[in-house]
């Protein structure tokens, strides 16, 4: 049975090209259109599908104000497409905060310079969102029934690693990577913990150039501790999370108490930009075994291999549960290598870092 998809949009000609490209993919159908927000809700109403692609700025109804009346009527998910400018930054933010569960850019030149990977890349979205969990709702009887999301079930039947013998006394970083669902995720953990936090902590969030900046802030205005955009030069401090800029590498470079941050280019092929592979493993030499890293929702498996690089030298391991993520493969990824020590529902993880270091 195709996937069924509703595009929200009032661009008449990127609706045509919308439902063109996903109607492309025999797994997918174009079932509805709507050119604002209210009439897509309508839409929504009607047509029950299983993904909502919506535009932020429209006529009569934006598409913020439609996504929280969607996830408070009619919750399903919805992938944003959205400008990459500050501006575009912050609503999308905002939509993501409303219940959207990922977004993407309108231009699709921005996302990959070969449009036909593009493309896919979209298809790939919509289909991994079908299979995913809406935050903080019940999931529909429809969506129940095809038992598109991993259950706790599932979580609890795969493996864990024993428990570091890494003392927790002598952790010097947590590192925490994601993907879709990331912005959401990294707000609930982070809003939590007291401004004496005592360790530093490295964000890696698959994100766009232009919208780390925004998100850094919002992150910042929301939480007791600081969180800023990293740059080259930083070093890691107590209390302090550094985000990793969108479009570049984070890396970790010298020792002690004078670890730094530096920011680099990709190097070529790279597909994640920032890369929680990249940043991860860049630790092992700079903090050896001492640090927790947390992997969190994401689509994918960026993080396994840092993961395991981490892990083989004595790092604490923390996994997002199925439950909780938005979609289950990053996290999957850590759990299933045997890597991760301990998987926990998000709203567990800001109170298990509090009573882990505080």
């Amino acid at each position: 049975m195709a996937l069924r998809v509703v595009v929200v949009d009032d661009s008449g000609f990127f609706r045509r090209r919308i439902v063109e490209i996903l109607n492309a993919d025999i797994g997918i159908e174009v079932v509805g259109t709507a050119v604002n927000g209210l009439e897509g809700i309508e839409v929504v109403k009607r047509l029950d599908p299983d993904v909502v692609t919506m535009d932020i700025e429209m006529p009569v109804m934006d598409g913020i104000t439609a996504v929280r009346r969607i996830m408070a009527e009619s919750p399903r998910p919805v992938l944003m497409f959205s400008t990459l400018t500050t501006e575009g930054a912050k609503a999308t933010l905002d939509a993501l905060d409303a219940g959207a569960m990922d977004f993407m850019p309108k231009r699709f030149s921005e996302i990959a310079k070969d449009e036909d990977a593009a493309k896919v890349m979209l298809r790939r979205r919509v289909r991994a969102l079908a299979r995913s969990r809406v935050p903080h709702v019940m999931r529909s009887m429809a969506t129940r029934e095809r038992g598109s999301a991993a259950s706790e079930m599932d979580t609890a039947a795969l493996p864990r690693a024993p428990v570091s013998s890494t003392p927790l006394h002598s952790l010097r970083a947590v590192l925490i990577g994601t993907s879709t669902g990331g912005p959401v995720a990294l707000q609930e953990v982070l809003k939590g913990l007291p401004k004496n936090f005592p360790l530093p902590i490295i964000l890696v969030q698959h994100m766009p150039a232009s919208f780390t900046p925004a998100f850094a802030q919002r992150l910042n205005n929301l939480c007791e501790i600081g969180v800023r955009e990293a740059a080259s030069g930083d070093v890691l401090q107590p209390g302090c999370a550094l985000l990793a800029p969108g479009g570049q590498q984070m890396i970790l470079e010298g020792a002690g108490a004078q670890t730094r941050i530096r920011i680099q280019d990709s190097p070529p092929g790279t597909i994640y930009k920032p890369s929680v592979d990249i940043t991860f493993q860049s630790a092992v030499a700079a903090l050896k075994g001492q640090v927790l890293a947390v992997v969190l929702t994401g689509m994918g498996a960026d993080g396994r291999e840092g993961t395991r690089a981490l892990r083989e030298l004595g790092a604490h391991v923390w996994a997002q549960d199925a439950a909780s993520c938005v979609v289950f493969g990053m996290p999957a990824a850590v759990i299933e290598a045997g890597l991760a020590d301990h998987i926990l529902a998000l709203k567990d993880v800001g109170p298990a870092l509090i009573k882990s270091f505080c």
